[in-house]
């Protein structure tokens, strides 16, 4: 957000985030922004769920902070027909609810277990159940069996959430792929080559992460 003030233009995904993420420089040498997000949260999706589509049912979104922004912008541009965005802080998630479009709408903390009745994929965006950080408390009795369920913590890499939604047999998507998709995008602006997210990379992240 603190870059915006300092670029020539930003694309149009960065302006319905409002923040950048990726600067390149112009051959005059103006600053111009873009934010990869959006992109890595559905190459993510798609790499690890290929048979959710968007427009198949609601989908459930935990935080408002920059990351449900971007997750819920890169979910209406899929077609999602609802996002309901459920906050500790409920002001923040009518604010985003607000901010972002009419098929959001916002969900109290307290229901937040009640909102995932119908729904086809669940987001974590908040720090709760990354390490250092305190549980993410959420019961995942109203989720149909083949609802996805998507953490964009990757530290761990399976947090509690993704293990209590496999062991009841739904098909989870780890955070470690946003992470690598969204570089994507910036490294073929600033090197001409788009880079395959493969195995090898995958399996050379969690080591790296692991030290």
């Amino acid at each position: 957000e603190a870059a915006l003030k300092f670029l020539a233009r930003i694309d149009r995904m960065a302006e319905r985030i409002g923040a950048v993420n990726t600067v390149t420089v112009e051959p005059d040498g103006a600053l111009v922004g873009s934010n990869t997000d959006a992109f890595g949260f559905i190459e993510n999706l798609k790499a690890g769920a290929p048979q959710w589509r968007a427009g198949d049912g609601p989908a459930v979104v935990l935080g408002a902070g920059g990351a449900a922004r971007a997750v819920g912008v890169a979910l209406l541009e899929a077609g999602a027909p609802e996002i309901r965005i459920a906050n500790r802080t409920h002001d923040r998630a009518q604010a985003l609810a607000a901010a972002l479009d009419p098929r959001c709408q916002a969900v109290g903390w307290s229901d937040r277990g009640k909102s995932l009745k119908s729904i086809n994929l669940l987001v974590n965006t908040t720090s709760l159940g990354m390490a250092g950080q305190p549980p993410l408390d959420l019961d995942l009795s109203q989720l149909q069996p083949s609802a996805i369920v998507n953490d964009i913590v990757y530290v761990p890499l399976e947090t509690a959430l993704l293990a209590a939604a496999r062991k009841r047999g739904n098909p989870v998507v780890d955070g470690l792929g946003m992470l690598l998709h969204q570089g994507r995008p910036g490294f073929k602006a600033w090197f001409g080559v788009d880079p395959d997210v493969t195995a090898g990379l995958r399996r050379a992240l969690v080591e790296d992460l692991a030290r």
